[in-house]
């Protein structure tokens, strides 16, 4: 079989998007649900984040996907779904081990801007009209509180005209202090979706502290073993504003990933503050905010009344260890993986491994090591 016989083969996913998007805005102008429905599987999904309804939801089966959505877009005015030309254009990929065509999309409703995904089975599209596998659908921007209509609103002259005044720098350090205010938003957790977070909502105009009980931006991955690196690659892990150059690695080592996050809360003016921890808050419902009691890097507690609190603290963040019966008759040092930096320590021991329900005896234990949930298992070393 040559190779233009297997391009022939190929489908086309500009194509098969194009023709779905075509049927799809026909089913929506004729409000009709039986057309509407036949665009999807008998299996598919339709994933709401508020874009055509004010909630996240995830409404499954041909059957119940077609009348919700077709409500929901009509009450929403939502239409000119179409392929985002500034977007990665439609593909062919893998996704749950089927080979499907991904198209990134666009829309618009009454409210703002909206951003799709959807996903179409390679075997559904060669077998006919082609059949939606999952739709996304969300809100990218509110009409007028979009990111450039705001950015254009706090534009500063060209050049300052006080030359006595305080510059950029003395204001951007007043401002992340909150001598005088509280911020709109408070973010505990630091790492990955703390920073970002922040940076999405700065874009907007809304103030947003980030609080981390870590001494240094970063510390939440550059405290982490020596030799940890993310564990995908590094496209799935980009910053919002500012991609990781083209030149990085596929998996990027924790330090590198640290001093990334660094950098880009400098670089993204995010207000943070280290040494800072989250004690805990209580609902002011006739104020409509919180207060949130913050315990300092001098020890001081101050307290602050944002109106909204995201918690990012990560899914592994607190480690969890687990009881492990007679552990307390270990007489070696025991270790969790959350402590565990480097091997240095064990490099000349000798080791012997047991994968036993409780940690295995030697006559001279040195070293115990204990990984959750998994079964626990033992280092015992001798000197």
């Amino acid at each position: 079989m040559t190779a233009d016989t297997l391009a022939m083969q190929e489908p086309d996913p500009g194509r098969i998007t194009a023709d779905w998007l075509g049927r799809f805005a026909a089913a929506l102008e004729a409000r009709d649900t039986a057309r509407l429905g036949a665009l999807f599987r008998p299996d598919g999904h339709w994933r709401d984040i508020i874009g055509l309804r004010w909630t996240i939801a995830t409404t499954s089966g041909r059957d119940a996907v077609a009348p919700a959505l077709l409500q929901a877009a009509v009450a929403a005015g939502a239409a000119d779904f179409a392929i985002d030309p500034d977007r990665c254009p439609p593909r062919l990929v893998e996704r749950a081990g089927e080979r499907c065509i991904e198209a990134i999309l666009m829309f618009r409703t009454a409210v703002g801007q909206g951003a799709g995904l959807l996903r179409i089975q390679c075997a559904d599209a060669a077998a006919g009209p082609p059949q939606a596998w999952t739709l996304l659908t969300a809100l990218q921007s509110i009409a007028g509180h979009d990111e450039a209509t705001i950015r254009d609103a706090r534009e500063e002259p060209a050049f300052e005209r006080d030359f006595e005044g305080p510059n950029w720098l003395d204001r951007r350090r007043d401002s992340a202090r909150y001598a005088d205010r509280d911020p709109a938003v408070l973010i505990v957790g630091g790492g990955h979706a703390g920073v970002t977070a922040a940076a999405a909502l700065g874009a907007l105009g809304v103030e947003a502290l980030v609080v981390d009980r870590m001494a240094r931006i970063g510390d939440n991955w550059r405290l982490r073993y020596r030799g940890l690196k993310l564990h995908n690659q590094v496209h799935s892990n980009h910053f919002p504003y500012l991609p990781f150059p083209k030149t990085w690695p596929h998996y990027i080592p924790k330090d590198k990933i640290a001093n990334w996050i660094e950098f880009y809360v400098e670089a993204m003016e995010i207000d943070f503050w280290t040494r800072t921890s989250f004690e805990g808050a209580t609902r002011d419902e006739a104020a409509g905010c919180w207060n949130a009691r913050l315990r300092l890097a001098d020890g001081s507690e101050r307290v602050l009344r944002p109106r909204h609190i995201v918690m990012a603290t990560s899914v592994s963040g607190t480690p969890n260890i687990p009881e492990i019966p007679t552990l307390d008759r270990f007489a070696g040092q025991v270790v969790h993986s959350s402590g565990f930096r480097d091997g240095a320590a064990w490099r000349a021991a000798s080791r012997c491994w047991s994968s036993a329900p409780a940690p295995a005896r030697t006559t001279s234990p040195r070293t115990c090591t204990a990984t959750a949930p998994r079964s626990p298992w033992c280092s015992a070393a001798r000197p």
